[in-house]
């Protein structure tokens, strides 16, 4: 059964390692539907988390493919039961004089925040989980959303769920 799957992945911070592991999904024919990379407490490593679909099949083959490179330390599935998964969204929606105070009242409501006001347009700023996101998009689209950047899905476990270095005895 396809269903989605989040990966996080702590990696050595060096030159290739994306593509590295961006070139695993391609060589294999599997998609990437989110990809976020950012470095962690320890300069040294960075986390890339995953966002893909597929069957059990395909997941344990990307699980064990990731954790034959060289500079993956350790790779964990997070369940969204068991982690906190959010987005970031910057929305350029249309804004005349009329419109601006609903859009606005729509974007309080989510707790959206304004981060850019122009003559005929607003920019809001807003995190949340993907179904937030795609419910305040779609409240968005009557008024006209000019231009739209979404970062991909970052997560942490809950509780005692880690992912570090130390723990793989770097």
């Amino acid at each position: 059964m396809i269903r989605r799957y989040v990966l996080s992945v702590l990696v050595k911070n060096h030159p290739g390692v994306l593509s590295r592991i961006a070139g695993l999904f391609a060589r294999r024919g599997y998609n990437i539907s989110s990809l976020t990379v950012g470095e962690t407490e320890e300069s040294e490593y960075s986390r890339v988390t995953i966002e893909l679909y597929g069957d059990e099949y395909v997941l344990e083959q990307i699980k064990n493919q990731l954790n034959k490179l060289f500079d993956v330390l350790q790779t964990l599935e997070l369940k969204s039961d068991k982690a906190v998964l959010r987005e970031l969204v910057l929305a350029k929606v249309k804004a005349t004089d009329e419109s601006r105070p609903a859009v606005v009242e729509i974007a309080n409501i989510f707790r959206a925040k304004v981060v850019d006001i122009a003559e005929n347009s607003i920019i809001l700023e807003m995190t949340g989980g993907q179904d937030k996101i795609n419910a305040f998009l779609d409240m968005m689209k009557k008024y006209g959303i000019i231009e739209l950047a979404r970062t991909g899905i970052t997560a942490l476990g809950r509780g005692t769920s880690t992912l570090r270095a130390e723990d793989k005895g770097k």
